[in-house]
């Protein structure tokens, strides 16, 4: 066989360094934004409600806490468990001191990258939630726009900024004030930054929906047109997964999260707004692929038998999947039915992530998930898959960025 391309994963995440904001906001703001302390911490399964709750001050161990305005959080262990064998995965917390350094030092990312085959990382944020939901949520927007904007210079700058191009940016935006958002999107734009997070479903966070009659986004989404800024929609980015009962176990939510993606999706391609900004480019985060076929074809069904009372008119004028070519993007780690479905999506449409260092993460094996992947299409498509079509989504530079003479063995 020959050799296996390296991967470029467009969905890793990064655990913010405690001096993040401490170090980047301004001075006027550092004593109010986020920053860490510790505390003892007592978890608890409260019963008859979904999850696990975290009490500041409690009789458990010593732990790092995130503080912000009323917000206290701790960091569970699943989020940061790479170097973990998986019977140990827990929603206990765990302290800065006992995780994989690469969680949050962007040096020790880039070794950790190199045992992994991984050529290039875009990183989705932690404390901040996936969009940015802890910012929409404070108080005193003019601290949580300062705050956003101290992430984007932490992630441009000091993140990705010794990296020789291996760390992607991706940047927040204010959800709250999209004329806030676009300027957001031009700054970062203009020093090299290609993507920004965003939310799945935007009414479940209280705001507009991208239906919305009085075009709320149409600010941020000209922004991101003109600048070539890819919208990336992370799984869980609107704060609510799909549940079918309060008494379901929580693998029915599990097995049902690419829901949100399914419903994203459709909203995208027939609210118009692909229509209305034609190079915008979107992407679906840990969704995977194998629903888009099916989502595709019954879409465009839909438009040929049913434009007379879908409510279409004046939104879009093709089918559906027309703009999904150049311009839509799936997520994917792990996803044999929807790799056997590629031309059916497009092959050109699917990227690859490796998800470090969450719980299902396929480091540091992922050569043995492309290796798989290697039986099933030529090399040629394979090198799309992992590699080239995220080049194209996010307008990365064609360079061969591996490091010469990478890569080694980790215990996991």
């Amino acid at each position: 066989m020959p050799e296996l391309p390296w991967v470029i994963s467009v969905d890793d995440h990064v655990v913010e360094p405690p001096h993040l904001w401490e170090r980047w906001l301004p001075a006027k703001h550092r004593d109010r934004g986020p920053r860490v302390v510790q505390d003892t911490c007592e978890t608890v399964d409260p019963p008859g409600q979904p999850g696990v709750r975290y009490l500041k001050g409690g009789d458990g161990p010593l732990v790092d806490w995130w503080v912000y305005e009323d917000l206290q959080r701790p960091m569970p262990q699943v989020m940061a468990c790479a170097g973990f064998p998986p019977e140990s995965y827990t929603m206990a917390p765990i302290p800065y001191a006992d995780m994989r350094p690469g969680c949050y030092d962007p040096a020790a990312r880039l070794a950790d990258m190199d045992l992994n085959r991984t050529e290039r990382s875009m990183c989705f944020p932690n404390f901040p939630r996936f969009c940015g939901q802890v910012f929409l949520q404070a108080k005193d927007k003019d601290l949580a726009l300062a705050c956003v904007q101290a992430y984007n210079d932490w992630m441009v700058e000091e993140w990705c900024g010794d990296s020789g191009g291996r760390l992607i940016a991706l940047c927040l935006v204010p959800l709250w004030d999209p004329a806030a958002a676009a300027g957001e999107v031009r700054r970062n734009a203009a020093r090299g930054c290609r993507a920004i997070a965003f939310s799945e479903l935007p009414p479940n966070l209280g705001l507009p929906s991208i239906h919305d009659r009085d075009r709320f986004w149409d600010p941020l989404f000209t922004a991101c047109d003109e600048t070539g800024t890819t919208v990336c929609m992370h799984i869980g980015s609107g704060s609510k997964m799909p549940v079918t009962s309060d008494d379901a176990p929580a693998g029915v939510t599990i097995a049902l999260t690419s829901l949100n993606a399914y419903m994203a999706m459709t909203d995208w391609l027939l609210s118009g707004v692909l229509a209305r900004f034609p190079r915008l480019r979107i992407a679906f985060s840990e969704s995977q692929v194998g629903w888009m076929p099916f989502l595709l074809e019954r879409l465009d069904q839909m438009f040929a038998t049913s434009r007379g009372w879908s409510e279409l008119e004046g939104r879009i004028a093709e089918p559906p999947s027309t703009y999904v070519p150049g311009r839509v993007y799936g997520c994917f780690f792990d996803d044999p039915v929807g790799v056997a479905s590629r031309h059916r999506i497009g092959v050109t449409q699917l990227v690859f992530e490796t998800d470090y260092p969450h719980q299902d993460s396929t480091w540091p094996h992922t050569d043995r998930v492309v290796a798989g992947l290697a039986e099933l299409v030529p090399p040629g498509e394979l090198e799309m898959l992992v590699r080239t079509n995220a080049m194209d989504m996010l307008d990365l530079d064609r360079a061969d960025l591996r490091p010469a003479g990478a890569c080694g063995k980790v215990d996991t």
